[in-house]
């Protein structure tokens, strides 16, 4: 078993950060976007951007998902200093928690405060109509992992709070930005499984009944890593589907109709996200 799958230790962290801090030059990120399936756009508008390959990142493995790019983009976004993540790791592809948690991590060594992520996920309330965006308001993690598992890493708090894991004052920002701009925006719970397989119908109803509004597989090892190193979190699900069991009739899901179905979305979601920056 290499380094990567075992997991990123306070080494790997240090000298991953150093390694894009080079990159990076004067550029000090503000905000990181970490970007879901899908939704690669948001990164080819950074401006005066500055591309660094996975590969060249100690620690980074190469992402497996389809529909996710392997390059960390520096730049700006609406003037703000952002850093782009363009493609995650997921625990589904046999990473550990630590290796999904690394990039958030080393956003926080880089001075970012604010971490904003992104995912595709399915939807489980009624009322959803796919696609359409929902702001995060909470999360269930059903993964059964947790990043934080193991010695205190450097920086870190050892019981974090996670009694408000998405920022109330970024998601009220969020909530004005979409009603500005007519950006129809529902607000529910995330609920994160470890995949790879999507669920099925009896586990759907059981998400259902424990709260979740959506369901996909990531986001939440970063926003746990996020928190316990003091960074505001702000979250978007692209709802690309309507879970198994709740359309009605058969239906047979793919990754392939949750990549266009995210594509349809990543327009509005990158107004949304232009709208936010500035007032961050």
């Amino acid at each position: 078993m290499s380094s990567r799958e075992r997991g990123a230790g306070s080494g790997t962290i240090e000298e991953a950060t150093d390694v894009v801090a080079r990159r990076l030059g004067k550029l000090e990120p503000r905000v990181a976007i970490v970007l879901g399936s899908g939704l690669g756009g948001v990164a080819d508008s950074v401006q005066r951007a500055v591309r660094v390959p996975y590969r060249e990142i100690p620690g980074f493995p190469e992402p497996g998902a389809p529909g996710h790019k392997g390059d960390l983009v520096g730049g700006t976004l609406e003037g703000v200093p952002v850093v782009v993540q363009s493609g995650r790791f997921h625990l589904y592809e046999g990473h550990a928690p630590a290796v999904a948690a690394l990039p958030t991590r080393m956003f926080a060594r880089l001075g970012v405060r604010t971490l904003i992520v992104t995912n595709a996920a399915g939807g489980i309330r009624h009322t959803f109509r796919p696609p359409t965006l929902m702001l995060i308001a909470d999360h269930i993690n059903l993964m059964f992992r947790n990043p934080l598992v193991g010695p205190v890493a450097e920086g870190e708090e050892r019981f974090p709070d996670m009694s408000d894991p998405y920022d109330p004052e970024l998601r009220a920002v969020a909530r004005d930005v979409a009603r500005s701009q007519r950006i129809a925006l529902e607000e529910g719970v995330y609920a994160a499984l470890l995949g790879p397989s999507f669920e099925t119908p009896a586990e759907v109803r059981m998400l259902a009944r424990l709260g979740a509004d959506a369901v996909g597989m990531s986001t939440v090892p970063e926003v746990i890593a996020g928190r316990a190193r003091g960074l505001s979190c702000l979250g978007f699900s692209s709802i690309t589907n309507v879970a198994a069991g709740l359309s009605g009739s058969p239906q047979q899901l793919s990754h392939q109709e949750v990549l266009a179905a995210g594509q349809q979305l990543a327009g509005q979601l990158e107004r949304l996200i232009r709208g936010v920056l500035p007032q961050l």
